[in-house]
Formats: C-alpha cells, sequence, structure tokens
C-alpha cells in the first residue's frame, strides 16, 4: 500500500473543550499554529519553537490499577512537553482504591479529569476518553505503564516529522518481583511475543501497529476511534484501519515506555488466554490481513497435544514398531521448542537473578500454551463474552 501523510493537524475548537480545561488556561500555548504548519520537502520537519507545540490530550483506560496509577500519571505530569496539556482517566468498574487514587490526582491538579466507564472494556473506555478530551494530539497511556522522560516531546516531532498518523515506540517490560520479572522477561523477549518491532527488536520506520500510540485526532476520528465489539488487540485492529485508509503508523525506538506485566501466574495465564480467544475472532473476522506469526502459538499447543496422545498410545502398546517409530517424529519439533526456551533463557540480558532465569521457560510456555488455546477456541466460537479478568480478579 501506498501511504500518505496525514493532513495538518487541525485548529484547536474551545467549543469541544472540557470544562476543566480552563484551569490549565495559564499555560495555554499557540498549538493552532502548530497544528497548520505544513511538514519540510519529503515529510521532513524541523521541531516547533517552544511556543508553537501542539496541545496534547493523554487518554488513560483504568481498571483495578491502585498499584501503578499514581506513578503512571505522574509520568505524564512530569513529561517536559512545552504545549498545552490534559490528562483524562477512564475509569472502569474498579473493586480496589482507583477511584479513590483517581479522584485525589484530580483534586490536585486541574489538568486531571474523569469520566466513567461502566464496562471492563478497553476499547470503550479509551473512546469515552478520547471523546471527553480536547486536543489534536491523542497520546494513549495505560496505567500499568510509565512514559519515559520526553517521550511527548519526541513523539509529536516524529509526528511532524514523518506526517504519521499514529507513532509508537518501544514497550520495556520490568518486574518487582521475581515471578513478574521473569514475566517481564518473557515480554521483551523474541521467543515470547514474536519478536514485533515495539518489544525492542526493530529499526525505525513504517510499521504494522504501535505500541500505545500518539495520534492525530483528525484521521483517529475519522475512522471511527476504536472498535467496542473487540475486548483485545484493539490497538492492532485500529492501525490496520488507519493504514488501509492510507495513513502512515509509524515506529520510533527512541520512545520508550515501561510497561508492568501481570505479577502472578493465574494473572498471566488468564490475560494470554483472553488475548488468544481475540486473535482467534480477529483470524475469523479478517482473515489473511493477520500475520502469519499469529499462528505459531496454535500450532504449537496442536504439536503437544498429539505429542501427548503419541506418548500415551506408545505406553500402552496400542502404537508399536514401524507405526510407534513413524509416530515418534512428533517428538522432534517439541524438542527443538523445548531447546528455544532453554535458549531464550540462558540468553537474556534482563533476567536480574538466577532465580528469575529459572523461571523464564515456565513463562514463555505458559503464554504460548494459553494464548494458543485460546486461539484456537476463538476461531471456532468467536470472542464475544471472553473478558480478560487478569485485572478483575486480582489487582496484580
Amino acid at each position: 500500500m501506498l501511504f500518505m501523510p496525514s493532513p495538518a493537524l487541525p485548529p484547536h475548537h474551545p467549543e469541544h473543550s472540557h470544562p476543566s480545561e480552563d484551569a490549565g488556561a495559564g499555560h495555554r500555548s499557540g498549538g493552532d499554529d502548530a497544528a497548520r504548519r505544513p511538514l519540510g520537502p519529503d515529510g521532513d520537519a524541523h521541531p516547533p519553537e517552544e511556543a508553537a507545540w501542539p496541545a496534547v490530550s493523554y487518554v488513560m483506560p483504568v481498571l483495578n490499577e491502585e498499584r501503578d496509577l499514581r506513578e503512571a500519571v505522574q509520568a505524564i505530569l512530569t513529561q517536559d512537553y512545552p504545549g498545552e496539556t490534559e490528562v483524562v482517566l477512564s475509569l472502569g468498574p474498579s473493586h480496589d482504591a482507583t477511584d479513590r487514587i483517581a479522584a485525589e490526582l484530580s483534586a490536585e491538579d486541574p489538568r486531571i479529569h474523569t469520566v466513567h466507564n461502566p464496562e471492563p472494556n478497553i476499547s470503550r473506555g479509551l473512546n469515552l476518553a478520547i471523546r471527553a478530551s480536547a486536543h489534536p494530539i491523542v497520546v494513549r497511556v495505560d496505567a500499568h505503564a510509565t512514559l519515559s522522560e520526553g517521550y511527548t516531546r519526541a513523539a509529536v516531532a516524529t509526528l511532524l516529522r514523518t506526517g504519521a498518523a499514529n507513532v509508537g515506540g518501544i514497550m520495556s517490560a520490568k518486574g518487582r518481583t521475581p515471578v513478574q520479572s521473569a514475566i517481564a522477561v518473557g515480554y521483551n523477549s523474541r521467543a515470547g511475543l514474536g519478536g514485533g518491532a515495539y518489544h525492542g527488536h526493530g529499526a525505525e520506520g513504517p510499521a504494522e501497529s504501535a505500541y500505545l500510540g500518539v495520534f492525530r485526532r483528525e484521521p483517529l476520528e475519522a475512522v471511527g476511534l476504536f472498535d467496542e465489539s473487540i475486548a483485545r488487540g484493539e490497538d492492532w485492529e485500529l492501525n490496520l484501519r488507519l493504514r488501509e485508509a492510507g495513513h502512515l503508523v509509524w515506529f520510533d525506538p527512541q520512545l520508550r515506555v515501561t510497561y508492568w506485566p501481570r505479577a502472578s501466574w493465574g494473572a498471566l495465564a488468564r490475560q494470554f488466554h483472553a488475548t488468544g480467544v481475540w486473535r482467534g475472532d480477529l483470524v475469523r473476522r479478517l482473515g489473511a490481513k493477520n500475520s502469519l506469526r499469529y499462528f505459531a502459538p496454535p500450532l504449537l499447543v496442536v504439536l503437544l497435544a498429539l505429542a501427548v496422545i503419541v506418548g500415551v498410545l506408545q505406553l500402552t502398546g496400542v502404537l508399536h514398531g514401524i507405526a510407534a517409530a513413524v509416530a515418534s517424529l512428533v517428538y522432534v519439533p517439541v524438542l527443538m521448542y523445548a531447546f528455544v526456551l532453554l535458549g531464550a533463557a540462558l540468553t537474556a540480558k534482563d533476567a536480574v537473578s538466577p532465580r528469575v532465569r529459572l523461571l523464564v521457560p515456565a513463562v514463555l510456555l505458559t503464554m504460548h500454551v494459553y494464548w494458543g488455546t485460546g486461539f484456537l477456541r476463538g476461531v471456532v466460537t468467536k470472542g464475544e463474552g471472553t473478558v480478560d479478568t487478569s485485572r478483575i480478579r486480582s489487582a496484580g
């Protein structure tokens, strides 16, 4: 597909402003001028003057995030971005202290306001926050993610430089406990989530999708925001629609976000099963538009199931002789997979201790098996009604 630069940033419309926006008027910048500033030759653009950066709306879906919410919001508020900013927290039906913390944050800083999301649906929460926001740049932030210093300034500069509709960077997973640290290693590993660019395995350039995302509002709204019928994989599907509409999605490795993954085995399994179900549903809907890498985990599950069946039949004597020898070939890819797990653990640079390194193979196996079984379920039964309960049952 031939990509085209997105239109210039739209002018800011005061009539769409949220009531709490005026409280931050003391640091209002000339975002309108930056919005209308054309790109240079070949999409090149110099960073705007300090008084000309476009205004930014941060949107954050929140559900049971008492542990990480304050840190995530603080990382937003301390960004060195020169333009006007606002933060919209979309509060789902949490059962911990999340809502109280959000109310405290809103009372402490007039740039922060909240909207109510009645369902544990990320897509709906994001859309509610986007519609409640006002500015021409929309920055998605998750409550279990921490923006690096200079993230917003660099991302907006990249939007202006490339003409992209959406820009994203690297998800750098980290952990606080041995289990969470091992899960973080799995996220960062090529063996864990397929080696996507936003896991730190790519060079700057056009991308299939983007982690979180820094969007121009005009193309984001033009394609209809997030699809609320999709509970997981909503970011990939939105970026697909942007690309099909002729817009550019861009990966910039200088943009880095710290991601705090699930902190327990059960939460990890529930998360990956739900994610697999919805990827299977997306395959039903969109077929060959899905990358081939998404078919690896379900293929692994089938191979593991065949190996178990063959092993049982051999042990019980049902398979014997030449038939048993031929059937034993199923063990070859299983053994190769075992070596991949061991290799990933031994070569992981971010395994902070021997204990963490020992846990990595089990983490990768959990990711792959639960994602793969979920995928097979989603292909057969669709994703409707499947909810990621990993942050509903547990704050981890």
